[in-house]
């Protein structure tokens, strides 16, 4: 009896003490329910995209909803237990803490908060993140291929450091030939052959004209490389001979020299340089002149044919040519008596060997790739002396073949440029000479009157939608004021192809200072460069010329970059213009 009631007194203690844990538990959830009503009533639906912020989704020991957590033993209800966020119930996060109009918020206060930002946060990155590649990724190549070849040179030049995707896009053979054949190019004028301080600069400078702005460009190959000169061939400066100092590298020194035959390519597209066949003569300050486009004419072997079969002569004022090779000279003589001994009739190439030799000009034209010839005729030797000899090089064949040499008594070289297919040349004497580059023989060109010029500064020819132009410096006399001192003018001479006779056509406003003054052509604009150095300072003046209106000479660039060059400079500059 005693122990039954002993038994009953105990199973009632046990009541009461689980009563009063769930007493306990009843309060707290009493007192979150009065928080949770005195908050905003729009914060009733907080879910971002499927995840509840009124409950947190972790369940470990070391966080997340603690309410209930343990009441499924308390009240026997196993179903109460909270599912894991993988089951298939608990996907929808829904709080399981009460029903949704009396939900116990599980957050501390202010986490909710930051927690929200940071969600948002990390979902604007995203669609930003979405919304730029999808912006590069919709946009076709061949469009932004088209945007990019609008822009110009310098722009192109900046846009190439974007990627890596539009540094190879702007650098492909097609992308290069779609800007060539466009009309998006404006001209460029490139000045070689700086000196400071006494040292070849390895730099180079660029005049964008139609911005006017000027550019350095670095040039590491051409260190101590002077008296060279230089031709703009499409989208490239073609960089021929030259010398460099023995003693003193770097220095315009000529006490002990070297002369080089070497070719170098700059393109200022790409900013690369490569080397090109060496030339079988080294020359500096070699006469060079450029044809373009396909042309039919002799190539190799009549070239180098019609060479020998001349009489044996050394260079003007030069070296015997026993001296010069004396290794070869018994062939050679062997050679050129076997030429001499030949009919007239064989002086001209076969017809038969003709027919080959276009024939095969026309399948190499075929292939797609755009035709070119250098010519480089005089200039100094290896031992400073004048040369009269010429070589051709051929961008189909890529080697440099010999030409005859300059008419007899024809005299040193001083310009040279190409006019349609016949390559002109003037020397010191102020005689005219003309290579025929399709049929390969010089001819001597008698003209009616030579223009008077004064005896230090050497004509210049340029040449401009097939007219051939002449720039020389003469005296004239004075406008009548006080001691009627006579002074020099530099003039622009046209030359009649069909009359042979010079007319003049226009007098360049600036007076002529520099005696070494670079004039090239480029299309239907003539581009003046003349340096010279007053006041210990050297100044440079830059003019351009249309040939549509030649009574008209600008000056296309005021900022003096010249002045900090030496005075060497003005000798030794060489100027080539490009459109890019």
């Amino acid at each position: 009896m005693f122990s039954a009631r002993f038994g009953a007194d105990e199973s009632h203690c046990q009541d009461l003490q689980s009563l009063s844990v769930s007493k306990r538990l009843v309060r707290s959830v009493s007192q979150k329910l009065r928080k949770k009503n005195n908050r905003n009533v729009g914060e009733e639906e907080d879910d971002v995209n499927g995840v509840s912020l009124r409950c947190l989704n972790l369940y470990g020991r070391g966080g997340g909803c603690k309410v209930g957590a343990d009441t499924s033993d308390d009240f026997g209800d196993s179903s109460s237990r909270r599912r894991s966020s993988a089951s298939d119930d608990g996907k929808g996060y829904k709080p399981i803490c009460g029903p949704e109009e009396t939900a116990v918020d599980c957050f501390s206060y202010g986490v909710k908060d930051r927690f929200w930002r940071r969600h948002n946060r990390k979902n604007s990155e995203f669609e930003e993140l979405f919304t730029n590649n999808r912006m590069h990724i919709f946009l076709p190549d061949d469009i932004l291929e088209m945007c990019l070849v609008r822009l110009p040179l310098t722009s192109l030049m900046n846009a190439r450091l974007v990627c890596k995707k539009w540094r190879s896009l702007t650098t492909t053979a097609r992308f290069l030939q779609m800007r060539r054949e466009g009309s998006y190019q404006s001209p460029w004028l490139f000045l070689f052959g700086a000196v400071k301080d006494g040292f070849c600069s390895s730099e180079i400078h660029a005049l964008d004209v139609s911005l006017n702005q000027w550019h350095r460009i670095d040039a590491d190959f051409l260190r101590g490389r002077f008296l060279f000169s230089v031709a703009g061939i499409q989208d490239d400066v073609f960089i021929v001979g030259g010398c460099s100092s023995l003693t003193n590298f770097g220095k315009v020194d000529r006490s002990s020299f070297k002369t080089h035959k070497g070719v170098l390519v700059f393109s200022p597209l790409t900013k690369s340089w490569r080397k090109m066949p060496s030339m079988k003569y080294a020359r500096s300050n070699p006469i060079l002149g450029v044809s373009e486009g396909s042309l039919d004419f002799p190539t190799c072997q009549s070239h180098q044919s019609r060479q020998d079969r001349r009489f044996p002569r050394s260079r003007i004022g030069g070296v015997s040519e026993v001296y010069e090779d004396p290794h070869k000279l018994s062939m050679r003589r062997h050679c050129r008596s076997s030429a001499v001994n030949d009919t007239e009739g064989s002086t001209l190439p076969s017809r038969k060997a003709y027919k080959f030799l276009r024939q095969r000009s026309d399948h190499s034209s075929s292939k797609g790739s755009k035709r070119f010839l250098l010519i480089a005729v005089g200039g100094l030797g290896s031992w400073d002396e004048p040369l009269d000899s010429g070589e051709i090089y051929d961008s189909i064949s890529n080697k440099w073949t010999e030409i005859p040499r300059l008419p007899f008594d024809f005299g040193v070289a001083r310009s040279g440029i190409v006019c349609g297919r016949i390559f002109y040349v003037y020397s010191e004497t102020d005689k005219l000479a003309a290579y025929d580059i399709e049929r390969g023989f010089w001819i001597t060109i008698q003209v009616t009157s030579i223009p008077p010029r004064v005896h230090e500064y050497y004509p210049k020819l340029v040449s401009s939608n097939d007219r051939l132009f002449m720039l020389s410096v003469s005296w004239c006399e004075g406008d009548g004021q006080i001691g009627r001192r006579n002074k020099a003018v530099r003039k622009l001479w046209e030359l009649d192809l069909m009359y042979l006779t010079w007319t003049e056509a226009s007098v360049h406003p600036d007076a002529p200072m520099d005696w070494n003054a670079v004039f090239v052509s480029d299309k239907n604009l003539i581009f003046g460069v003349e340096m010279f150095k007053i006041f210990g300072r050297v100044l440079g003046f830059f003019t351009v010329c249309d040939v549509s209106d030649m009574t008209n000479w600008n000056h296309i660039s005021r900022n003096h970059v010249t002045h900090e060059l030496d005075g060497s400079s003005c000798l030794t500059k060489s100027v080539a213009v490009l459109h890019l």
